[in-house]
Formats: structure tokens, sequence, C-alpha cells
């Protein structure tokens, strides 16, 4: 049996080696505080589950869906742009529902990208804009993403040959695993330069409602130029906490869409239509839980960094998702610090480096444990701290 080279490519996906790394010590009778995995804990909101009851009863919804999604939540995805961003979407052009927005961006590349093909990519990133881009055959430019920099890419930065070739650019704010935020301004800068190279861009926007101390993320499509070179990715997964359900959705260029629907339509069968009236459910019910959850994520995120600050691990603090992106101490391989935290305290964190040779020197907590857990968390860091005295 020979297996198809474009997997030596590939690493070891981060969770994966985290979750085993983690149970192998769990297996052993270890208690571990888990700041790895960026899955909210705090469950999906009751109407939500309802509704999802109420339609799986239905035997319509018990047959195959279509890819396009229903109509009723292709229009549901317009109304909530319109209402959250003012953007104005054709739901029958303009919107697509993902099985998660992950699946639509490993997907993505096939739609652009030919072996040798170029890719600009921020770095650190979200590992799946690679990934796509090596399964189809391309090749990544990284465009590094600096804490001086605000964890901006700097356009200016990328050679003009560079832009020239590649075909397809990522972007990602809210960022992750940076918790860095863009501007109107930067989207307008971006706009431009895909304009000036002709590049088509994407950009994963899961994050615009985890936002704290009064910040309201914008959209990459709130330019009125961005339709006409890009898409954005969004998810119901962080917004409602349906990370379980796999439901996310990409809306902007009607030809990207479109793209992306034909390589859809001949890889998958679409969302089970009770988990897409359970979508339409959360994107047109009551969205009171929105600030309440953020509420609880910006007193988790106020606590680890306060903790972290006492035991001399540098944060900033951020305006949005849920992730503390922290330097590892002086010295420190952010691997290294990684596994002396999960070997001597029980607490696991995201090294950097998993996203990226930027991401060296920093590692991630996620704020998605329960309150007792981080309690026990950021008590174990300071017992840890003590003993270093």
């Amino acid at each position: 049996m020979e297996l198809a080279k474009r997997l030596n490519k590939l690493p070891p996906y981060l969770f994966v080696e985290i979750n085993r790394k983690v149970a192998e010590l769990e297996a052993k009778g270890r208690d571990i505080i888990n700041f790895g995995i960026g899955d909210p804990d705090l469950p999906t909101p009751s109407h939500i589950i309802e509704k999802l009851c109420q339609a799986a009863h239905d035997p319509v919804n018990h047959r195959y869906p279509e890819t396009g999604g229903l109509l009723e939540l292709r229009q549901a995805i317009a109304e909530w742009y319109q209402r959250r961003f003012g953007v104005t979407l054709n739901p029958a052009k303009e919107v697509l529902p993902l099985v998660g927005s992950k699946e639509g961006i490993g997907h993505m590349a096939l739609c652009f990208i030919e072996p040798g093909d170029l890719v600009l990519v921020p770095d650190p990133g979200y590992p799946p804009f690679s990934m796509g881009t090596i399964l189809a055959g391309g090749e990544t430019y990284l465009m590094p993403l600096k804490e001086e920099n605000d964890f901006l890419p700097d356009f200016e930065a990328i050679p003009d040959d560079v832009a020239d070739k590649a075909k397809l650019m990522w972007l990602n704010y809210p960022n992750n695993p940076t918790g860095g935020t863009a501007d109107i301004d930067f989207f307008q800068e971006a706009v431009h330069f895909a304009q000036r190279h002709g590049l088509a861009v994407c950009h994963d926007a899961p994050y615009t409602e985890i936002a704290f101390d009064g910040y309201k993320p914008p959209s990459f499509l709130q330019i009125p130029e961005a339709k006409k070179i890009g898409v954005e990715f969004h998810s119901l997964s962080k917004t409602y906490h349906m990370t379980g359900w796999r439901i996310g959705m990409v809306v902007g260029n009607a030809d990207m869409v479109n793209a992306l629907f034909k390589v859809k339509s001949n890889l998958d069968s679409g969302i089970p239509q009770a988990i897409q009236y359970a979508a339409v459910e959360a994107l047109r019910g009551p969205q009171d839980h929105i600030a309440e959850h953020n509420g609880i994520f910006q007193r988790r995120r106020d606590k680890l960094v306060k903790v972290l600050d006492e035991v001399g691990i540098d944060a900033r603090i951020p305006r949005a998702t849920f992730y503390i992106w922290a330097r590892t101490p002086q010295g420190y391989a952010s691997i290294d610090f990684a596994k002396k935290l999960l070997e001597e305290v029980g607490i696991a964190v995201t090294p950097g480096v998993g996203y990226g040779r930027e991401g060296e020197g920093y590692i991630r907590f996620s704020l998605t444990i329960s309150d007792d857990r981080l309690e026990e968390g950021v008590n174990r860091l300071l017992t840890w701290r003590r003993r270093r005295i």
C-alpha cells in the first residue's frame, strides 16, 4: 500500500497530540486542567435545543438534505448579517451554509489552487488555512503577525512579485490564536492590497461576537468593495455554543460562494435539516445570552491575566476571542514550557509554535473551562510560582 505523498507534508493536528498526552496522564490518575482547546463549556441556549428536538421528530428532516441548505437558513443568515453589520447579502447567491466553518475553510483551496500555486497565510494562524493549501497542492507564503504590529500583517513587507503570484489571501480577525483585532481601516487596506495584486480574500470571522469592554468587531464585508474580491467565513459554534452541532457559513462574493458549492456538492450531502432549523432559531431568536456569556469570559480573562502577571508570564489583555496569548518565560521554547506546565502542575496549554514559527515563544490559554476548574488552574500556577521562589 502506498499513501499519497501529500500526507507527508501534513504535521500531526496539534489538538490531537495535546489530547493524546492529556489522556495518557489522566489514565495514570493525574488530574489535568485543560486550557488547550477553544470549545465553549457553556451550554447551547435552551430555546435552540428545543427547536432541534422539535425538528428531529419531523420525518421530513430524516432524509438527505441539500448541499445548499434550506432557503430559510440562508435568509436567516442574510438577516443576521444585515442586523449585525449592515451588510446586504443575496440569500440565493451570496450565502452558503457549511458543516462547520472549518470544513469550508479546508475545501476553499480546491476552488482556487492548482499544484504550485501560492497562498498568503498569517503566521501564527489557524492550521486549516495552511493544511487546505497543502492538500490542494499549493504553497504557502507566511505573513508574520508580530506583537509590535498588534498582530496585523504588514502588507508593504510582502514583495510585489510574491503578491502578484499569489492567488488567495487568508485573514482572521478577531484572531486565533493571538486575540489580535482589526479595525475598518485595516480591512480597507486589505481590500486595496488585494485589488492591486489580483488576489481573492478569505476572512475567517468566528469570534466577532466574543468581545469585551464595549468593543464590537467589524466585518470584512463592511468595506463596500470587499464583496468584489472576497468572502467571509463565520460560525454558530462560538456565538451560540454549538460546536458539537457543526454548522457555519460562508458569505460574500457570489462566484466564490458558488465555487465552494460546486466542491461541496461533490463531497458532502449537506447539514442535517434538524440542525439547520436549530440554526435558524439561533440567528432569529433571543440574543441575550451573548452579553451574558461574554461577561463570564471577561471575568475569567481578567482573573487569569492577573495571575499570569503575578507568576511572571507576560500576556496581553485581549479585546476579543476567549484566548490569552502569553509569552513563555525567557529561555523556554513554547513546547518545552507547555510540557513543563503539564508535567509539574497538571495544566495543559497550547504551544504557540503549533500555529506557525512566529508562534514560537508563546503559549495559548483558552477560557472555555468551568469557573471552578479555572480557579483550580490559577491556584496551581500560584503554587508553582511559590515553589520557584
